[in-house]
C-alpha cells in the first residue's frame, strides 16, 4: 500500500522535469502553478496514449531541473569525482532518461488528482523549497520541490531534488548507486542503467 500511494506520488512530482531554464526567485510560485496546471490538463486528455501524453508533458516542463546536479548527488561526490568528464556525462544523461522513463510508466496510475500550491519558504539556509499537496481519493500527500541558486550573480533558481512524503527522490537514488556500486564497477552499473 505504501509503495503504491509512494508511486502515484513520484507520478505528479515528475510532472515538472527539466534540463536548465533558471527561474528567478520571484518567479517560482507562479511558473510552477502554471505548469502544473499544464500538466493536470495534458493528464485529463482521454485522446492520447500515456506515452503520447508523457512526451508532451516533458517537453512543457523540461526545462526547470539541473540533471547534472542531480545526477552528481545521486552518484555521490566520491564516486562522481573519480569518473572522467565523458563517464560524468554519460551517466547524466543515463539519469536524466531513466528518471522520464519512469515517470512515464507511472502516468497509467493518474487518476484525476489535483495539486495545491501551499507556498515558497526558506530551506536549508540558502535554498527554497515549494510545498505542494496531492490531493488524490487515498489523502493528502506533501511534495516539495527543492530550488538551489545555480548563479550567485544572477537568480537563477533551479530543481535539484524533489521530497515525496518525507523522502527524497535523489537520495533515494543514491542509496540504490552505493548498493550497486558494492558489488559492480562504475562502468557495469551504467551498462545495466542504459539497457
Amino acid at each position: 500500500m505504501i509503495k503504491k500511494i509512494f508511486t502515484k506520488v513520484l507520478l505528479l512530482t515528475l510532472v515538472t522535469f527539466s534540463h536548465a531554464n533558471a527561474l528567478k526567485q520571484e518567479e517560482i510560485q507562479q511558473e510552477m502553478t502554471k505548469r502544473i496546471d499544464n500538466v493536470l490538463q495534458i493528464l485529463e486528455k482521454k485522446d492520447k496514449t500515456f506515452a503520447q501524453k508523457g512526451d508532451e508533458i516533458i517537453k512543457i516542463i523540461d526545462d526547470v531541473f539541473d540533471y547534472e546536479l542531480m545526477a552528481k548527488i545521486a552518484l555521490g561526490k566520491e564516486t562522481w569525482s573519480s569518473i572522467t568528464p565523458e563517464k560524468q556525462k554519460q551517466f547524466t544523461k543515463v539519469f536524466e532518461n531513466k528518471l522520464k522513463k519512469s515517470y512515464i510508466e507511472k502516468l497509467e496510475l493518474y487518476n484525476d488528482q489535483k495539486v495545491k500550491i501551499i507556498g515558497l519558504k526558506p530551506h536549508n539556509n540558502t535554498r527554497l523549497q515549494l510545498e505542494t499537496e496531492l490531493l488524490g481519493k487515498d489523502g493528502i500527500y506533501k511534495i516539495n520541490y527543492n530550488f538551489y541558486n545555480k548563479s550567485k550573480d544572477n537568480e537563477e533558481w533551479l530543481i535539484y531534488d524533489v521530497d515525496l512524503v518525507g523522502v527524497s527522490i535523489i537520495q533515494t537514488y543514491r542509496q540504490q548507486f552505493s548498493g550497486l556500486l558494492k558489488e559492480k564497477t562504475f562502468d557495469e552499473m551504467l551498462a545495466l542503467l542504459e539497457k
